[in-house]
């Protein structure tokens, strides 16, 4: 089973999403160097001048690398025109978008079917010439099955009999469910049983993992994704969710990394600015978080609530969420995480609290757990070791942003004065340079960083911030909240500070 990634070409078409060529390049060299899919369609032709240097920079390394002809760009039968950009930026593969419904041929192109389809023959023919190879896609496949098979059938009787080597069949307004999609693909396998066929869904009625499915069982040799389900309208079948699929549901073996998938879809997320919601599957933040307390219970009796989905698979890793709905085994679960051990009183009084917090729609995370802890008990889990004794951060318009910090560790004064890109990018450089140059350890590596406010609109209101931090293998996140967003993230940052001061005080004395 093939694997071909749209991200860089129907993902862009996502409303508001344009990739830099940096970008777009970092993303190709992961996509095929680490998640190992088959094939990336990178662009589609004369576009940009952006797009063409993407293009080339993409084709030059990947020429380096021996995978040009994983490379694809999307190109239209346009008097060769296409072919020239693509053949210029260094491509070898095209993409050719040619119309798989009767309607788009006569209404859009004002052309009969013969003269579509002598259009594509010089096109192919021209390809050749160059040394590129050709794929078809059949635009509006799923309506031109529905509306006129025959003429479906005599574009495609007559395509392989051209030099393609791939017939793509896209549902391209998303039209299809599993039902058609069986039927129409049935009937395809049936007529042409040695063709290559691939499959590319839209996800307009929800239903593009249902029709690859579909796809799949019939036989269908290439399936089309995006990263984090990205592309025109509402989308494209998203990769990991393809993945997890054919190879639990189909036992379907692909060349895919599953380690790297929640990798690559934060960098997507990260350059194409489209969030990922939490709860979506494979990469959201929060699927493999547990919040009912009997789900923690049930995990510690032999893993009764877990499926095929390992978050190790992943590379990932599963919590128990803190909040109401949270019970003693949700609590013993993140006290085994850092080490604590509680009596029964004292964890039913840590319950309590957490109970508290969640009535009152507070977010509370794993990493909130020894802070409650020492609010509640007031045993001797240490206070804050690592203080903020004071700190200025200016910015002005032609200059760049500084910060002044002094903090103090087991009573010891450190401080730093530094310049930023921004006021907490000036605050972060003065920690790192104190921990360099005082403490002989770096800082972890910032990961994510989100900000929330209530809604309403007013200037005066609490902001969250939420950091995520990386730390020798260990993922850890804290929250910060106050009016200023800058004053926010410097409370979620010292209180990382102190959740990893073990570790850092042990560096230092090894150091010593």
């Amino acid at each position: 089973m093939e694997i071909m990634d749209t991200t860089l070409r129907d993902g862009e078409q996502t409303s508001g999403v344009s990739f830099l060529p940096h970008e777009k390049l970092q993303i190709a060299r992961k996509l095929l160097d680490e998640v190992h899919v088959d094939r990336i369609e990178v662009a589609s032709a004369r576009v940009s001048e952006g797009d063409k240097k993407a293009v080339a920079d993409i084709c030059r390394w990947a020429e380096q690398r021996g995978k040009l002809d994983r490379v694809e760009v999307l190109g239209f039968v346009d008097g060769h025109v296409s072919i020239d950009w693509i053949n210029g930026c260094g491509g070898r593969v095209i993409n050719l978008l040619c119309k798989g419904s009767e309607r788009h041929c006569t209404l859009q192109l004002r052309k009969t079917p013969d003269e579509h389809l002598a259009d594509i023959r010089r096109e192919v023919e021209y390809a050749q010439r160059l040394g590129i190879s050709v794929n078809v896609y059949l635009e509006d496949w799923s309506n031109g099955m529905r509306t006129s098979e025959e003429y479906v059938y005599k574009m495609v009787d007559e395509i392989l009999t051209m030099d393609v080597r791939r017939i793509m069949l896209p549902d391209t307004l998303g039209v299809l469910d599993p039902l058609l999609a069986v039927s129409y693909f049935r009937k395809m396998r049936k007529r042409y049983p040695h063709a290559h066929f691939d499959f590319h869904a839209h996800n307009d009625y929800d239903l593009a993992i249902a029709n690859v499915s579909a796809a799949v069982l019939c036989g269908c040799q290439g399936i089309h994704t995006a990263v984090n389900g990205l592309g025109e309208r509402a989308g494209n079948a998203p990769l990991a969710s393809v993945q997890a699929i054919l190879h639990d549901h189909f036992h379907i073996v692909t060349h895919i990394d599953e380690s790297k998938l929640f990798d690559i879809s934060r960098l997507v997320e990260s350059y194409s600015g489209i969030a990922v919601p939490a709860n979506k599957p494979i990469v959201g933040e929060s699927v493999f978080t547990q919040v009912a307390g009997v789900h923690a219970d049930g995990d510690n009796k032999s893993n009764l609530y877990c499926n095929a989905l390992l978050p190790e698979r992943f590379g990932r890793h599963r919590e128990y969420a803190l909040g109401k709905n949270s019970g003693r085994a949700n609590i013993l679960k993140n006290l085994e995480t850092y080490g604590l051990e509680l009596t029964p009183e004292q964890t039913r009084r840590v319950t309590a609290r957490i109970i508290e917090l969640g009535d009152k729609k507070e977010v509370v995370t794993a990493d909130d757990l020894p802070y409650i802890v020492s609010d509640v008990l007031k045993h001797d889990i240490p206070d804050e070791r690592i203080r903020l004794v004071s700190y200025c951060v200016t910015t002005a318009y032609g200059l760049k942003p500084t910060a002044s910090v002094k903090i103090s560790i087991d009573g010891v004064c450190y401080e730093g004065h530094e310049t930023g890109d921004g006021q907490y990018d000036a605050f972060m450089r003065c920690l790192r340079h104190i921990y360099r140059d005082h403490l002989h350890t770096p800082l972890p590596m910032l990961t994510g960083y989100y900000v929330t406010i209530p809604p309403g609109g007013r200037t005066d209101a609490f902001v969250q911030t939420v950091i995520t931090w990386e730390h020798e293998g260990k993922t850890i996140r804290t929250r910060g909240l106050d009016a200023d967003q800058t004053d926010a993230a410097i409370k979620a940052t010292i209180k990382m500070l102190n959740l990893l001061f073990p570790a850092v005080k042990q560096t230092e004395e090894t150091d010593q």
